[in-house]
C-alpha cells in the first residue's frame, strides 16, 4: 500500500457553522483527493481537491444513509474515506476516520426535542467507535466523554487540536470604529462579546442573570453577536433582570465585523455548560481580547491559564468573573500570543494526514 493514500472526505457540511469551518481548512490544507457534497459550495476548492462526487442531502437521518453514493466511491478507489463528524455511512466497508467533536447529545440528553433523537446519537456514536478504524477528537475532554460512553480501544482515539483563522488578528482602532456606528454601541461603555446562538447549553440565560449581578453593570453592555439574535426584541428574562437597555442585538454579522467585534470588545465571554471545544476562545485571543469561560468540558484546554473561569450554573460565580477580567485587555498580549501559537490549522491538518498514512500502511 502507497504510503501517499488517496483520501476521500464527506464534505457536505462545509458551509455550516462550527464543523463547517475545520472542513473548509482540511480541504486547503489535508490534501484530500475526493470530495463529496454538493459542487456549487464546493467549487472553490476544485484546485486544492481534484475530484468531486455529488452528493446532496440532509445530515443525519435515513435519507442521507441511502443517498449516500457508494458506488460512485468504489470506483473512485479511495484508500480511506474520512467523515468529518459522527453521521458515518453504515454499509461503507473500506478504511475511515471519523471525527468527533462533542458529545453533547450524550452529556444532556434532556435538552434533545424527542427521546428518538437521544436513542439515534446513542447508535452512531456507537457505531463510530465500532467501524472506524481511527478516531479523532478535538480535545482530551471529548476523549473523555467518548472513553466514559463506549467501550471503545483509547488507542483508536486521537486528539488533534483544531486552529485559528488568518483572519483573526488584532487591528488598530481605526479598521474596527465603524462598528460603533453601524449598530449603535455607545462608545463610553465597556464591551462584554457573546457569539453563540440560543441552544439550551450554550447558556445564553446562565450569562444575563450572571450579568445582573455583575457590579458596575450599568458601565458595559452585552453585544449578542449570532443568527438568533436577528430581529430578537426584548425578552422576558431580560425584562424581569431589568437589563434589557444593557443588551445590544447585533444578529448575524459578516466574517469581517465578527474579527472586529472581537477587536473591539473588552471582554468575550463563553458561558456554555459544555464544548467539544469553544474556538471562539481561541479567536477572541488572537484578536487580543481576554476571556472570560466556564470551568467545564473542554474550554479549559483551550483557556490555559489565561482565560477567567466560572461556573456556569452559578450566576454569583460569573459576575465576579465578569468584574475580574473586564479591565485585563492590553495586560496580558505577550502571553496571550505565545498561546495562540499552539493553535494552528496546518498543523491539524498535518496530523489529521499523518493519521490516515499511517492507517494506510496498515495490513
Amino acid at each position: 500500500m502507497s504510503s501517499k493514500p488517496k483520501i476521500a472526505i464527506d464534505a457536505r457540511m462545509v458551509n455550516k457553522s462550527g464543523i463547517g469551518t475545520c472542513i473548509q481548512h482540511w480541504l486547503k490544507d489535508v490534501g484530500y483527493d475526493i470530495a463529496l457534497g454538493n459542487p456549487e459550495e464546493l467549487k472553490v476548492y476544485q484546485n486544492a481537491v481534484p475530484a468531486l462526487i455529488p452528493f446532496i442531502s440532509s445530515i443525519y437521518g435515513y435519507k442521507e444513509q441511502l443517498k449516500f453514493p457508494y458506488g460512485k466511491l468504489k470506483k473512485k478507489h479511495p484508500d480511506i474515506l474520512h467523515v468529518p463528524h459522527c453521521n458515518v455511512p453504515l454499509f461503507y466497508r473500506g478504511k475511515m476516520i471519523a471525527t468527533v467533536h462533542d458529545l453533547t447529545h450524550l452529556v444532556y440528553p434532556q435538552f434533545l426535542p424527542m427521546k428518538l433523537v437521544h436513542w439515534y446519537f446513542k447508535f452512531i456514536f456507537w457505531f463510530v467507535c465500532k467501524r472506524a478504524n481511527r478516531i479523532v477528537v478535538v480535545s482530551e475532554s471529548t476523549k473523555r466523554d467518548l472513553l466514559r460512553f463506549y467501550k471503545v480501544n483509547p488507542e483508536k482515539i486521537h486528539v488533534v487540536t483544531l486552529g485559528v483563522g488568518k483572519e483573526f488578528v488584532k487591528k488598530s482602532r481605526s479598521e474596527f470604529e465603524y462598528l460603533y456606528e453601524k449598530f449603535e454601541i455607545p462608545r463610553d461603555k465597556k464591551i462584554i462579546l457573546y457569539v453563540g446562538n440560543l441552544l439550551p447549553h450554550k447558556n445564553l440565560n446562565g450569562l444575563l442573570r450572571g450579568f445582573a449581578q455583575m457590579t458596575g453593570r450599568e458601565d458595559c453592555r452585552i453585544v449578542m453577536v449570532g443568527k438568533a439574535f436577528d430581529g430578537r426584541t426584548t425578552q422576558t428574562i431580560e425584562s424581569e433582570l431589568g437589563i434589557d437597555h444593557l443588551l445590544i442585538r447585533a444578529g448575524m454579522v459578516s466574517q469581517e465585523d465578527l474579527v472586529n467585534f472581537y477587536n473591539l470588545a473588552d471582554l468575550f465571554v463563553l458561558p456554555s455548560l459544555y464544548e467539544g471545544f469553544g474556538l471562539p476562545i481561541v479567536e477572541a485571543f488572537a484578536c487580543g481580547t481576554p476571556v472570560a469561560c466556564s470551568n467545564t468540558s473542554s474550554m479549559p484546554e483551550v483557556g490555559g491559564k489565561l482565560a477567567t473561569y466560572f461556573d456556569p450554573k452559578n450566576p454569583e460565580s460569573i459576575a465576579r468573573a465578569l468584574e475580574q477580567s473586564i479591565d485585563l485587555k492590553g495586560k496580558q498580549d505577550s502571553e496571550i500570543a505565545a498561546w495562540v501559537s499552539h493553535f494552528s490549522w496546518e498543523e491539524c491538518s498535518r496530523q489529521i494526514r499523518k493519521i490516515a498514512e499511517e492507517l494506510c500502511a496498515e495490513k
